[in-house]
Formats: structure tokens, C-alpha cells, sequence
């Protein structure tokens, strides 16, 4: 679809955000992304596929070009929604995190929806769940480096 994120490693090109930290955190030492825990592995999931197929694609650049004029309208509308919905959710689940007390494929899924949110100026205060999880998680250094303001193309009048 030519669409980002698209990864070569270890002989094969990925792409999708969620297969992308599957694989990760199945191929590579470190925290897991995806708790031990069943019922907590499967909160991560679906806060991950709420965020990845529920919002996201929704306000994507592709679809942003096609709506025209109301995009941002079009954009705050489906964020609103989904936010309604991931508050409602992380009200029942988080700790320091989307899900308890270990960072999760969840948390890495929030940050960029949550950039994506302020930048269509959508009132992230509404939603004191998803502001306090994106606080504590952009002062993570890998979260600093990592965050969508920071990347090489990302627009300059968008950068961090």
C-alpha cells in the first residue's frame, strides 16, 4: 500500500505497525512488549487494535488528501470517537501504563495517536486517562527519540 512503517530485518520486509513490534518482541532480548499474562496480553491487544485499525486509519494522510476541506473536522470527529472509547478502556486497565506497570505494544501505539490528536488540535483534556499515560511516556527517553516530532521527515513546521 506504500504506506510506512516498513522494516528490513532479518531477511524479510515488514510492514504494519503491529506486526512490526510483534516481531521485535518475539526476535529480540529485552522487556516484553506483550505481557506473560493472557488476559493482560489480550487487554494490550485490544487497546493496540483500537488505536491501529479503530482511529488511526481514519485520520491517516491518505484519507486526509481525499476528504479536502473538512479534514480537520473529518479527523477530530474519529479521534473524538475512538478517544471516547480508549478512555473508557484505559479507565479500567492502566497503572503507570496503558496496561499496569510495564510498558506494552499498547503504550507505543498511544504516543503517536496521541501526537496525531494535538496535531488536529483535538482537546486531549477531555480524555485525563490518555493525557496522564502520553505525559508519563513521552518523558521515557526512547519515547523522546522515538516520537513522530522527532523523525526525519517529518514536516518542519511540525517538529518537536
Amino acid at each position: 500500500m506504500q504506506q510506512v512503517p516498513a522494516l528490513e530485518i532479518d531477511g524479510i520486509t515488514l510492514s504494519q505497525s503491529l506486526a512490526v513490534i510483534q516481531y521485535i518482541d518475539e526476535t529480540r532480548p529485552g522487556p516484553l512488549l506483550l505481557p506473560a499474562d493472557p488476559k493482560k496480553r489480550a487487554q494490550v491487544r485490544m487497546i493496540s487494535d483500537l488505536i491501529a485499525s479503530g482511529i488511526q486509519p481514519l485520520q491517516n494522510l491518505y484519507v486526509i488528501q481525499k476528504i479536502g476541506a473538512e479534514k480537520v473536522q473529518w479527523a477530530q470527529h474519529f479521534i473524538d470517537r475512538g478517544f471516547q472509547a480508549l478512555e473508557a478502556i484505559l479507565k479500567q486497565t492502566a497503572g503507570k501504563y496503558c496496561v499496569g506497570d510495564e510498558i506494552s505494544m499498547a503504550d507505543i501505539c498511544l504516543v503517536p495517536q496521541v501526537y496525531n490528536a494535538e496535531r488536529f488540535k483535538v482537546d486531549v483534556e477531555q480524555y485525563p486517562t490518555i493525557k496522564r499515560l502520553n505525559q508519563t511516556l513521552t518523558e521515557i527517553e526512547a519515547f523522546k527519540l522515538s516520537h513522530p516530532s522527532c523523525q526525519p521527515d517529518t514536516p518542519p513546521d511540525l517538529r518537536a
